[in-house]
């Protein structure tokens, strides 16, 4: 039985506050976007224009090869009514990143800060209140019309940005996941894993629906010749006792902004940080010791609980099964930090 998460947003309407109907994460969009385009080896300006459409030949590059990448980060109200958008320029440096990897037209960091900025400006008073926030989605896409450039990239291209307000996401309750483990498939190519592209995403789909349907698994955490990688849309820890253990970074998987928001507040707590290859083996052993929590790392949840493994068809709880103490204390410093609750430190806020 698939599990699907639904949340309440209250939205702010300048002067008054309103409840929208439940909606699924990220289905609720603001009336308008920013764009700029690339042609002519050339930038324009950014413009601000509607969300609900987009102009694009049906020849486009990104609709036959797949050249895209986007990112994924949040805006949060603090109590005092300002509005911060949370670690901008890691996500900005990730998506130069991913847009040079799939050899779109470069960008430079100053211009979509300024965008985020820009469009942020003019629905913040539509930010949410926590636990709420606003999502903010920069994507990029190769636009040239040239089906025959399957070996070559496109030479114009998008970049634009949508906001999404969006509720608590742990609404119904925070509720440990049932995690598949894949020792034969991988979620990419190997090669790509550092790429935040749609096509990486699709890749897992159709594995992530078979283990929805004959192990009712929530997610799927990829584990190449039995490597302990990610999963299908988030990245992964395991809680041991006062240390955290999670794979050391490489080109096989996404290199995430809440994972190493994590492994940085999880340091500031005095906990041991090991980020090194594990393997399947080693990953069961520990899930049976009682203290032992695991959890997936995004920015959509934060930080959600594992509570079983599947593995050769066989269950394993990870210690109790249930959401742990770690998993949640975490959680919620780094919500404190982005709630303007607690001091930001490392200087992960920027204010709009």
């Amino acid at each position: 039985m698939v599990k699907w998460r639904v949340i309440v947003i209250q939205w702010r309407k300048i002067d008054h506050t309103r409840e929208i109907k439940m909606a699924a994460f990220g289905t609720v969009f603001m009336p308008q976007m920013i764009q700029a385009r690339f042609s002519d080896n050339k930038w324009s300006e950014s413009s601000i224009v509607p969300s609900d459409k987009l102009e694009l030949h049906a020849g486009a590059h990104v609709l036959h090869y797949s050249s895209t990448c986007f990112e994924g980060l949040k805006a949060f109200r603090h109590e005092d009514g300002s509005v911060y958008l949370f670690r901008m320029d890691a996500n900005i440096a990730r998506m130069q990143q991913s847009s040079a990897l799939l050899s779109l037209p470069s960008f430079d960091g100053d211009m979509l800060k300024t965008m985020i900025i820009d469009i942020m400006r003019e629905y913040a008073d539509e930010t949410p209140l926590p636990p709420g926030s606003m999502y903010i989605r920069p994507t990029h896409i190769g636009t040239e019309a040239a089906i025959g450039k399957a070996a070559a990239p496109s030479m114009s291209s998008l970049l634009y940005t949508l906001l999404s307000p969006v509720g608590d996401y742990f609404a119904g309750g925070a509720t440990a996941l049932r995690v598949l483990l894949e020792e034969d498939g991988m979620r990419c190519a190997p090669h790509m894993g550092m790429v935040k592209s749609g096509g990486n995403y699709a890749s897992a789909l159709a594995p992530i629906s078979a283990a929805r349907t004959k192990y009712q698994a929530d997610q799927i955490l990829f584990c190449p010749g039995g490597d302990v990688q990610e999963t299908g849309a988030a990245n992964f820890i395991l809680i041991d006792g006062n240390e955290i253990i999670t794979k050391a970074l490489d080109s096989t998987f996404l290199h995430g902004v809440t994972r190493n928001s994590i492994l940085t507040i999880a340091k500031d707590l005095g906990m041991t940080v090991s980020e090194r290859n594990f393997s399947v083996t080693e990953l069961l052993e520990r899930a049976a010791k009682p203290g032992t929590e695991a959890a997936l790392s995004g920015t959509a949840a934060v930080l959600t609980a594992v509570g079983t493994f599947i593995h050769n068809d066989k269950e394993y709880k990870v210690g109790t099964g249930e959401p742990g103490p770690t998993t949640a204390r975490l959680r919620q410093a780094l919500n404190d930090i982005q709630w303007g609750k607690s001091e930001d430190k490392h200087g992960w806020l920027t204010k709009i």
